[in-house]
């Protein structure tokens, strides 16, 4: 999420601009965040059709992005990859779907004709961790969904806090060439509030098992590779001339907008699961 820096003399009608597009911005968060929380107190095939949903947006406003030689096709294929890679990992076949996206990702450089053949699947590889990441942790036993919600708080908190710290401290810029708003003192109050907020969500959900000081770290890295997330796709986006993925979404832009943090941090979850070696990817997170 885009943080404009405060000028040291700004005053209180250039606060009141600051934050002109706060209303947009709220209305569709809420939307999304309901729908989100709803898909995931059902789960099932419900959690798993929202995650393929927002991988298929995400794919689109990739191929549109990097252009080349039939994008059409490109999503087409893309698309029937991703709802493969969402059967296999919806139902513990994690590997199978990483597979699906590889050979897929190797016809899409085929067809994406000179000068994308390394972009082209880097858009499908890029939904399609998502997907494979968000259902494998929701389908673990005991922790699955406890994992979402915690990543949920984590990265919503992260963005949020990051906004508001950024307009109201302002300061040094981050890296201003990729991200011209985004500040230092957003990105620290955002993923320090980030993680305080993923560990009372654990908490408040009585999974006491959890141990306090190992998961607020893994929270501290969950959410600055969120933020990380969000300076990727901004590169991306500059790196093709593109000032939004799309506009699907008002005062936000496309969904690529608003899942990037959450692409890079689920990754990072279901990855961190995976080599802790406990019952399940979710256990491995929480269990020290």
């Amino acid at each position: 999420m885009r943080e404009p820096s405060r000028s040291p003399r700004a005053g209180a009608g250039d606060r009141g601009a600051r934050f002109a597009d706060l209303g947009p911005r709220i209305g569709s968060a809420a939307a999304l965040i309901a729908t989100a929380l709803v898909a995931l107190y059902v789960g099932g095939d419900a959690f798993a059709l929202f995650w393929l949903l927002a991988g298929f947006a995400v794919s689109w406003e990739w191929q549109s992005i990097v252009g080349g030689e039939m994008a059409l096709a490109r999503f087409a294929l893309g698309g029937a990859s991703l709802a493969a890679a969402t059967a296999f990992a919806a139902h513990g076949g994690g590997p199978a779907a990483l597979a699906s996206l590889a050979a897929f990702s190797a016809i899409l450089a085929i067809l994406a004709g000179p000068g994308r053949r390394l972009w082209a699947p880097a858009g499908l590889l890029y939904a399609g961790s998502l997907i494979v990441s968000t259902n494998v942790l929701r389908h673990s036993p005991d922790y699955g969904a406890i994992s979402i919600a915690w990543l949920f708080a984590v990265v919503w908190g992260t963005d949020v806090m990051a906004y508001f710290g950024g307009r109201l401290i302002g300061g040094a810029k981050l890296w201003p060439r990729v991200s011209p708003g985004k500040t230092w003192s957003g990105t620290l109050v955002g993923v320090a509030s980030g993680a305080l907020l993923g560990l009372c969500v654990v908490y408040l959900s009585r999974w006491s098992a959890a141990a306090t000081l190992p998961l607020f770290f893994v929270g501290l890295v969950a959410a600055a590779l969120a933020q990380a997330g969000d300076l990727f796709e901004s590169w991306i986006k500059r790196r093709f001339g593109v000032k939004d993925s799309s506009r699907l979404i008002p005062g936000h832009g496309g969904v690529m907008d608003r899942v990037d943090g959450f692409i890079f941090a689920s990754a990072f979850a279901a990855m961190l699961g995976g080599l802790r070696g406990q019952e399940s990817l979710a256990a491995g997170i929480f269990i020290w």
